[in-house]
């Protein structure tokens, strides 16, 4: 199967590198000509557009930072629809809105074309060593054709149904890592100014009723002071933002859902866009006039984890 991979950001990159590593024919396609040359150096194939990667490729996939861009990506004189044929496969692995997935989705069904959505989760670390969670929404043949992609990507592969159910749950997913990271920033205030020994609550919080993976992981930066979780707030706000848009087209009344959103508003306000989202626990830190700094933990994460082929769950 001949692979072609668009948008070589923070995640995308990694999720690329993981299939030139295992051996798989890869063409990739990024606004950044210094990473697709370095990718070239590896063995990948460059393309000038995502048409004529399209074009050379059994399966395109894109990983993108909006859904704006995806849509440009795909919808362009050059795009990628354009450049689709009978039996391709394209595979979102954006987080994306269900009903943006599914309008590009008939586009590319024109076309005779297969759609999938596919994003992951787990962390920046995790996709570096082909650890991360894989959820596919879309027609069962073609995940099944692709898993061998899929396995080496992540760990753990979850079919979640029909074309936009990943996308749904991935921002269900993001939200509540959303949440668990604001409650975070009240956990620390209330721990440092108790005068815990915070690497000692650290290790309490993990093995409590209380832990989380967003405390497994992302407390380890905050601790160190770094904040590097390599993932930024405008992307957090963009996730939170499209949990809460559903909500809203649904008909749900939420509570926590929108001050979440107006939380992540305000720390993008006061450190930036490219801020990296953990940094939103720094509004109580600012607000309290205190730190969370302890030493013995590191300031960026790495998964010591062994690589492994993945499995459908």
């Amino acid at each position: 199967m001949k692979i072609g991979f668009i948008g070589l950001g923070n995640v995308g990159r990694k999720l690329a590198e993981s299939l030139l590593r295992n051996k798989f024919d890869l063409t990739v396609r990024d606004l950044d000509e210094n990473l697709m040359k370095n990718f070239k150096k590896f063995g990948a194939k460059i393309a000038n557009s995502p048409k004529e990667l399209a074009e050379q490729v059994d399966l395109i996939i894109t990983c993108l930072p909006s859904t704006k861009i995806c849509a440009e990506v795909m919808e362009a004189t050059n795009g990628v629809i354009n450049g689709l044929s009978e039996n391709k496969i394209w595979l979102e692995m954006s987080t994306t809105d269900k009903s943006e997935v599914k309008r590009i989705g008939k586009k590319v069904i024109s076309k005779k074309a297969i759609p999938l959505d596919g994003p992951v989760s787990g962390g920046c670390h995790r996709a570096a060593t082909g650890n991360i969670s894989i959820f596919v929404g879309g027609e069962r043949s073609a995940f099944e054709k692709i898993l061998p992609a899929l396995t080496v990507m992540g760990r753990k592969v979850l079919h979640t149904g029909e074309l936009g159910t990943a996308s749904v749950l991935k921002v269900i997913t993001n939200y509540l890592a959303s949440v668990h990271l604001v409650a975070l920033g009240e956990a620390w205030t209330v721990a440092r100014k108790s005068n815990l020994d915070l690497s000692k609550t650290y290790k309490g919080i993990a093995v409590s009723s209380g832990n989380s993976f967003v405390h497994e992981t992302e407390s380890q930066v905050i601790l160190n002071g770094s904040y590097n979780i390599n993932f930024t707030m405008d992307l957090v706000l963009k996730d939170t933002s499209l949990f809460d848009d559903l909500a809203k087209k649904l008909n749900s009344s939420l509570e926590i859902s929108p001050k979440v959103v107006e939380i992540f508003k305000d720390g993008q306000k006061k450190y930036g866009s490219r801020a990296w989202s953990s940094m939103i626990v720094k509004r109580m830190e600012d607000i309290n006039k205190i730190n969370f700094r302890t030493s013995g933990f590191p300031e960026e994460l790495i998964d010591n984890e062994i690589e492994e082929t993945g499995y459908e769950i």
